[in-house]
Formats: structure tokens, sequence, C-alpha cells
């Protein structure tokens, strides 16, 4: 073995087992730290693939920015913890047999001798056959602002609407004024 597939396998091995503590962490710091290691790892992936520039979006895109609102939201909502008493008792059964359901499926497609998967190389993005250019911010932006507009759009709208809706749910609402009990007559005069 090459040790470009050990290093694959070692960092497929850290991003599995910091995905597994991002779901079963109970305090929602915790999730979000295991969350930040797997982007590094991710990170690590893209430029295992010679996409540098990838690389760095990852880590300060999602890593650092989305990472912090995340981290901002949390706390300004007061969600730490997650309890660990469930409602429905059902869901962690059901969930289980669902990962072995879809872990058997994905096996069976895969080894599979008449499906055939075949996986094609790797094509540079619209814009240039120079293989060095794959994955430049050149080649990126061409794509983004051409093919892929809209997407970009939508997810730029998404993003704005969930944090707005983040902030309107973190927000107290204004104190209303207490209300007194009524008051007694004000002054009783004898026997009348």
């Amino acid at each position: 073995m090459t040790i470009g597939i050990v290093l694959f396998i070692i960092l497929g091995i850290v991003a599995i087992a910091a995905a597994v503590g991002m779901l079963t962490a109970t305090n929602a710091v915790h999730a979000a730290l295991f969350l930040v290691i797997n982007f590094f790892c991710i990170a690590l992936f893209y430029l295992g693939l010679n996409a540098p520039f990838l690389a760095m979006v990852e880590i300060t895109v999602y890593a650092g920015a989305i990472m912090v609102l995340f981290l901002f939201v949390i706390m300004l909502l007061g969600a730490e913890r997650v309890s660990l008493q469930s409602k429905l008792r059902w869901q962690t059964p059901f969930a289980v047999f669902l990962v072995i359901v879809f872990v058997a499926a994905a096996l069976v497609i895969l080894l599979s001798p008449q499906i055939g998967i075949k996986l094609t190389p790797i094509q540079p993005l619209p814009g240039g056959n120079d293989p060095s250019l794959y994955g430049s911010p050149q080649s990126i932006g061409k794509a983004l602002f051409t093919s892929y507009l809209l997407p970009f759009e939508v997810t730029g709208v998404l993003l704005l609407v969930a944090m707005i809706g983040a902030v309107v749910l973190a927000k107290d609402e204004k104190k209303k004024p207490a209300k007194t009990a009524p008051s007694a007559p004000a002054a009783q005069t004898g026997g009348k």
C-alpha cells in the first residue's frame, strides 16, 4: 500500500469517528466540535485530490464561519444540553433497523456483478481542458456563476432565512406589563 492509501484510510476512520461522535454527543457544543473535526478531514481529502482552493474554502467557510454561526445560535438559544430521555422510545430501534437495511442494500448494489458500477475518471470543470485548472478558483467561479447560479442563489436565500429564523426564535418576547389585581374600592365610608 502506498502512503496515500494509508493516509486516506486513517482520515476516513477519523472522519467516521467524528461523525459518530457528533451524532451521539449529548452536549451541542461538543457535537459542533466533532463536526469541525469532520470538516477538517474533508478539507484534507480535497488536498489529496489536488484541490487546495476547495480545501481552504472548506476550512474558512464551513469550519470557520458556519460553525461560529452555529455555536452562536446554540449559545443564544441556550440549548447546550440535549436530554437523554426520549418520549418516543421506538425511534432508536427503528433507526438502527433502517441503518442495517441501508448498509445491506448498499453492499448488495456495490458488490453485485450484475449492476456493474464503473467509476468514470474525474473530468475538469467546464471552461478548460487543462488539468492544472481543475479545482482552480477561476474554473470554480465560472461554473458557479454560469451553470449553477440558481442553486447558489437559492442556498444564499435559505441560509438568510435560517439565520433570521434563529434570531426570531431566540428573541425574548417583549415584557408585557404585569397585570395588577383589581384594586379594592378606594374608601369605604362607615356604614353607608
